[in-house]
């Protein structure tokens, strides 16, 4: 069953932030909407791959407007309950603001690639290690550096501030930004997952992605559940390369911190971490 909502409801609940959605996404989505019958999976599956449309199709179905008793993570839930009309008033409102420079796309891919290959590592982790919900693992993947566009887009300089913020051997990458910035993409990034009424727990866990000595080392009060989603989300940055395609360096100098005592929280070692990359590898969920 689903809900019809009005253009109107849905321009209400869209205003303010909004991440750009990837040119060629918006084109196979437009592709898909013109076929004789639209096939609502397909949408889904193309929807689930742009973090800016993910979180607004789930801002619209976790808003007041649509009446859920609780928030749900999951994309394919979402456009399950929403209806093909409702997702094709929402995407085509969406085209319409979504005019970017070449420059700007540049820029962004950067932050697409890795979004949607964290989103899925995460997904396949959190299903090898026994989480209940990979469905979160995804959604966690998918959303952790939303501030990260937002922030390129206030500050020109940003891409430069990223990079040397991975640069550092001790700092941490949200302390380099706060130095430079006044503030970090995680805090922005929470903000944005409130915005779209995100689970609360997925939302503080993006708050925490990069206090990760804190909560491991340190052992600062956490959930478990908490933890070991957070656990998920830096072993797949990790595994993805997140710090050679974001921060442009050839050391993960964060991972190299947290490593050991994050491993020994998820009760594994070095060894058993290489051979659930090559697990990953051999299903074809992780490049080479």
């Amino acid at each position: 069953m689903n809900h019809q909502l009005s253009a109107e409801d849905i321009r209400q609940v869209l205003h303010g932030i909004s991440i750009p959605p990837q040119p060629q996404i918006l084109v196979d989505l437009q592709m898909e909407q013109v076929m004789p019958n639209p096939d609502l999976r397909r949408i889904s599956q193309l929807i689930s791959k742009d973090p800016g449309l993910a979180g607004s199709v789930l801002k619209i179905v976790n808003s007041s407007a649509f009446g859920l008793k609780n928030h749900i993570s999951s994309v394919h839930q979402a456009v399950q309950l929403l209806g093909l009309s409702t997702v094709i008033n929402i995407l085509n409102g969406i085209s319409i603001k979504s005019e970017m420079d070449d420059d700007t796309i540049v820029q962004l891919n950067r932050f697409w690639d890795t979004a949607i290959d964290i989103a899925q590592t995460c997904a396949a982790l959190a299903a090898q290690l026994g989480l209940r919900n990979p469905d979160e693992g995804y959604a966690l993947g998918l959303f952790h550096n939303c501030g990260i566009p937002l922030l390129m887009q206030r500050f020109p300089q940003y891409v430069e501030v990223m990079e040397n913020s991975y640069a550092m051997h001790e700092d941490r990458i949200i302390d380099v930004e706060n130095r430079l910035l006044n503030t970090n993409h995680a805090v922005v990034g929470y903000y944005v997952a409130r915005s779209w009424h995100l689970p609360a727990h997925l939302s503080e866990v993006i708050a925490e992605h990069h206090n990760v000595e804190s909560i491991f080392i340190a052992d600062e009060p956490y959930s478990h559940d908490k933890k070991r989603l957070l656990a998920v989300l830096k072993i797949a940055e990790h595994l993805c390369g997140n710090h050679q395609l974001l921060g442009r360096q050839a050391h993960d100098y964060e991972w190299e911190r947290i490593e050991l005592p994050l491993l020994a929280y998820m009760g594994l070692s070095p060894d058993q971490l290489e051979n659930l990359r090559d697990d990953l590898i051999d299903a074809g969920q992780l490049s080479a």
